[in-house]
C-alpha cells in the first residue's frame, strides 16, 4: 500500500512539474535535462563512494585485485558511482613525469580501473587535477612553470598564468583523448565515464572576489567541451557562497576561499552543481548536536538553490565521519550518513534536484596505509553498510517507479498513434 501510494504522490508532482520524457538513443551516457539525471531517457539517482586510489592500485598488477574487490563489494552493497583521481603529477609514481610527459604504467592502471567500473555497471567521476598538494597539485604544475623561467609568487597562479594553463590544457586533451588498451574505447567515447571534474575543491584565497576561479572555470569548462560533448562536466566545488548570494554567505562555516556556488554553477558548460561537507573539519569546536544542525542547513540551502535558482541537479560528491574525531562513535557517523541520505531522497522521490550522494571514502581488507579516518570497509563495519545498502535500495526503487510511468506514457503514446491510424 506505501509503494502504491508513493508511485501516486510521483505521478501528480511529475505531472504538476510537466515531466515529460522523450525516447532517447540507449548508449549508456549520463545525460541532464533539467534537475534531473538521465540515462537512456529514464531519471537516474547514485548512492556512491570516493576512492582516490583506484588508478595508484591498479597500476600495479600485484594490486589490481583491491581495485577489483573494491569494485564487487560496492555493487553488492547497490553503489552504482565512483568518484576517483584522474591525475598525479610529478613525485613518487605519477600519472605526469612533466607537462607532457606521462607515465604508460600509470595510465594502463587508470584504464584497469575504467575497464573494472565497465565490468561492476559503475559509472565513473574522474578528476583531472588536485587544489592540495598531493600528488602534485596546482603546486605541481606552478613549479614546472617557475622551471621554465616563469616568473610566480602564489600557487594562485595556476589559476591565471597562460603556461601553467597551456600544461593543464594539454593533461585534459591527454585524459580525454585516452585509447583505453583494456577496452579499445577511447576515454572520451565511453560511457562508463559518467561526468569529468576540473580540481578537486578550487581555492585561490589571493582573490576572495571570485573574479579568477569564475574565469578559469569559463575557460576549462569551455577547453572540455571542445574535446568532449559526450560526458557531463563539473567544477569540483565543494559549495561556498561567494560575492553572487550575500544572503548566502552566512552559511559558510568562516571560510573565504574565492569560489562562488551560485556563480560558478551557473557557467553554461557545467552540467551539475556539486557540493561538499564536513562538519567535523569545520565546525571542529563544536559538538554533534551543532554539526547536524549545521548539516541540515548547508544541505537544505544546495538543495533548494539547485532546484530554483541553478535549475541543475546537485551531487553531494563528498561527506564523512572521522573515526579520529574525539568521541566518536559509530552510531554518531550512521546519523550523519542517514541525514545526507534522508535530504536526498526527500528531494529525488519528488524529482527534485539531489541525486546522490558520494561518501567519503572506501576501502577495502588489506589497505591500512590509506586509512584516513574516514574510510569505510565495508566488510567491517556493518552498522554503516546497512545504512549505504537501504540507501542504494531507495533510490533504485525510485529508478523502477519513473521507468514504469515511462513506459505507460510510450503505450499511451503508441495506442494514440494506432488510434489515428485506425482512423483514417
Amino acid at each position: 500500500m506505501k509503494r502504491l501510494a508513493f508511485a501516486v504522490l510521483l505521478a501528480i508532482l511529475i505531472h504538476q512539474q510537466c515531466f515529460h520524457v522523450q525516447v532517447e538513443a540507449g548508449d549508456g551516457f549520463i545525460r541532464t535535462r533539467g534537475v534531473q539525471f538521465l540515462l537512456n531517457g529514464n531519471p537516474y539517482y547514485a548512492n556512491g563512494f570516493n576512492a582516490y586510489w583506484l588508478m595508484y592500485m591498479g597500476s600495479d598488477p600485484t594490486q589490481r585485485s583491491k581495485v577489483s574487490s573494491a569494485f564487487r563489494e560496492a555493487s553488492s552493497h547497490g553503489l552504482n558511482v565512483a568518484r576517483t583521481w584522474a591525475f598525479s603529477d610529478g613525485g613518487y609514481r605519477p600519472l605526469q613525469y612533466s607537462p607532457g610527459s606521462y607515465n604508460e604504467q600509470m595510465f594502463k592502471g587508470l584504464d584497469f580501473v575504467i575497464a573494472e567500473a565497465r565490468r561492476y555497471g559503475i559509472k565513473l567521476i574522474l578528476s583531472l587535477a588536485n587544489n592540495y598538494d598531493s600528488f602534485g597539485g596546482k603546486k605541481q604544475y606552478v613549479n614546472w612553470a617557475r622551471s621554465q623561467g616563469q616568473y610566480l609568487t602564489s600557487d594562485d597562479d595556476f589559476f591565471r598564468n597562460p603556461v601553467v594553463k597551456g600544461y593543464y590544457k594539454n593533461h585534459i586533451r591527454t585524459v580525454l583523448n585516452r585509447y583505453n588498451s583494456f577496452t579499445g574505447i577511447h576515454y572520451k567515447d565511453d560511457p562508463t565515464i559518467m561526468a569529468w571534474e576540473l580540481i578537486n575543491e578550487p581555492r585561490c584565497t589571493s582573490d576572495p572576489s571570485g573574479r579568477t576561479i569564475q574565469a578559469w572555470i569559463m575557460e576549462m569548462a569551455s577547453h572540455v567541451k571542445s574535446i568532449d560533448r559526450n560526458h557531463l562536466l563539473e567544477a569540483g566545488l565543494e559549495g561556498f557562497y561567494g560575492q553572487s548570494t550575500p544572503r548566502r554567505k552566512g552559511l559558510n562555516p568562516g571560510l573565504e576561499i574565492g569560489t562562488d556556488f551560485i556563480a560558478n554553477n551557473r557557467i553554461p558548460g557545467i552540467d551539475f552543481a556539486t557540493v561538499h561537507t564536513y562538519p567535523d573539519q569545520w565546525l571542529s569546536n563544536s559538538n554533534d548536536q551543532y554539526q547536524l544542525s549545521f548539516l541540515n542547513n548547508w544541505l537544505n540551502a544546495h538543495i533548494q538553490d539547485a532546484q530554483y535558482i541553478l535549475r541543475k541537479p546537485i551531487f553531494l560528491t563528498e561527506f564523512g565521519k572521522s573515526s579520529k574525531d574525539s568521541g566518536f562513535s559509530t552510531y554518531q557517523r550512521d546519523l550523519l550518513f542517514n541525514t545526507v541520505y534522508y535530504k536526498i531522497y526527500s528531494s529525488a522521490k519528488r524529482g527534485g534536484a539531489a541525486a546522490g550522494g558520494l561518501f567519503w571514502q572506501l576501502l577495502t581488507e588489506g589497505m591500512d596505509s590509506f586509512r584516513d579516518g574516514y574510510e569505510i570497509v565495508l566488510s567491517q563495519s556493518p552498522s554503516t553498510a546497512n545504512v549505504i545498502a537501504q540507501q542504494s535500495r531507495k533510490l533504485y526503487q525510485i529508478r523502477k517507479i519513473f521507468a514504469r510511468m515511462r513506459n505507460v506514457e510510450r503505450w499511451k503514446r503508441a495506442r494514440a498513434i494506432r488510434g489515428k491510424h485506425i482512423g483514417n
